[in-house]
């Protein structure tokens, strides 16, 4: 029995109400030290699903997410970018270390394109990172691309309006952003273990010490012409290079 209980007590599916849980899949470091000290395997998770709850757009939600796409880019891996609002802003892309060759960009017409897209990418292997941008999504819509991701085991992100932290979410992790003291202000909403009640503070340049990360990552509008080095294609045919 006493050795039971021991490995019990290393399954990382079990964890105490008063910590972290553990994870079986290591987290993708963030490359902010205070971010990572706080998310169940130290930094975000893959295999499941994340949800990001910017205040507004491009609030820093995807300088924060810059350091962990750069890494995932340079292990060869390919991120796809699914119904973005926005073409990526090329030229901030490539000074935040992120190689352009590695993103895939999907344009969809409806809600129901931008699902299937979506579990195409997560549940491929092909992908790295899946950022999301859904406009409608309901919990079993959720539920899919949560099993999806787990299937995939890549960063599965999805941005979603700050009025969805009210809705219920099969997601393992849930952020909502807003500003603070020309800063960004990390509410977690939702980890798998203790909740934390207090936000993380992180300052305005969101720039790790590692790297730079100009502001104008998350000025992503640009015309599409203009953007030849990343261009939208077909998910199927992009996917099939991995």
């Amino acid at each position: 029995m006493p050795g039971l209980a021991a490995e019990l007590d290393q399954h990382p599916g079990i964890w105490r109400g008063g910590e972290l849980a553990r994870s079986a899949c290591p987290g993708i470091a963030s490359g902010y030290a205070a971010l990572d000290a706080e998310l169940p395997g130290g930094g975000w998770p893959c295999g499941a699903l994340t949800e990001i709850l910017p205040q507004h757009e491009g609030i820093g939600e995807l300088r924060l997410l810059g350091p962990a796409l750069a890494r995932l880019a340079s292990q060869g891996k390919f991120i796809a970018w699914i119904a973005p609002p926005h073409l990526p802003y090329a030229p901030a892309l490539a000074a935040a270390g992120i190689a352009l060759a590695r993103i895939v960009i999907v344009k969809t017409a409806r809600d129901s394109d931008t699902l299937w897209a979506s579990e195409q990418a997560l549940g491929s292997a092909a992908c790295g990172g899946v950022l999301v941008w859904p406009r409608q999504i309901n919990y079993t819509q959720l539920r899919r691309l949560q099993l999806a991701a787990e299937g995939g085991r890549s960063l599965a992100v999805l941005f979603r309006p700050s009025q969805a932290a009210h809705e219920p979410t099969p997601a393992a992790l849930r952020i909502a952003l807003a500003t603070s003291a020309g800063g960004l202000a990390l509410s977690i909403l939702k980890r798998r273990g203790a909740p934390l009640s207090r936000p993380i503070l992180l300052p305005a340049s969101l720039a790790p010490a590692s790297s730079h990360f100009p502001r104008s990552f998350d000025a992503h509008v640009v015309d599409s012409t203009t953007s030849a080095a990343v261009a939208a294609g077909s998910i199927s045919a992009r996917l099939a290079l991995a």
